[in-house]
């Protein structure tokens, strides 16, 4: 059955926009085909701990004297980790908080990667080599190429340098610029311009859902 495994991390529970761009994924994606399941993890409603010992990076086999992670923590980073390995493609909501990602996220990025068993470490091993993973980022103003914050965008980059360049997955990102429009009044001129910027964007999203994965 092919399966979908769908993360949120946006402490807005209510309004989210990335929330409401990942849920528009899965909707499309199981809309797409027939007996399809969807697996959905809520980072904030039910937080991944961050690494409770140095030896979560590292393979057992690879782990020196005194790195040593409880059997609870282990467990929970195969369940993470059996979680992708099992899903045919992945959907991530990735809000920018404060130009990078929220510590949710990143406890998940640190139990899912991990030298020797998912990354290539002492072996060439890429289990997760060439998984869909749509990464949809929400940011209150804009962060292209030629605007005034070009390259302080922190969230996207490191992700693929982690999903993409170490776990060898299959990444496409999808950004919605300008979520700020309407609740600061400085914004106001944007408004025409956010308004396209979220069609276009929905209109990406339900392409990429309608993929064949």
């Amino acid at each position: 059955m092919p399966t979908l495994l769908h993360i949120d991390s946006s402490a807005d529970t209510t309004s989210s926009t990335s929330r409401e761009l990942t849920g528009l994924f899965a909707r499309t994606w199981l809309a797409a085909g027939t007996d399809r399941a969807v697996v959905y993890r809520d980072l904030h409603a039910e937080p991944v701990p961050h690494l409770s010992n140095a030896g979560l990076h590292y393979a057992p086999r690879l782990r020196v004297e005194g790195e040593a992670p409880s059997p609870a923590a282990e467990a929970l980073q195969n369940e993470l980790i059996t979680e992708i390995a099992a899903a045919d493609v992945v959907v991530v909501g990735v809000p920018m908080y404060n130009w990078s990602i929220p510590s949710s996220l990143k406890a998940w990025i640190d139990h899912i990667h991990v030298l020797g068993t998912t990354a290539p470490f002492d072996t060439p091993d890429q289990p997760f080599a060439g998984k869909p993973v749509v990464l949809i980022s929400s940011r209150g103003l804009t962060y292209g190429p030629g605007t005034k914050d070009e390259g302080l965008d922190h969230t996207i980059p490191p992700l693929v340098k982690t999903l993409e360049g170490s776990l060898g997955m299959k990444v496409d990102v999808v950004t919605a610029d300008l979520t700020l429009v309407g609740r600061i009044a400085a914004l106001d001129p944007l408004t025409e311009q956010a308004t396209a910027g979220a069609q276009a964007t929905r209109a990406r999203i339900v392409q990429l859902a309608q993929a064949e994965f």
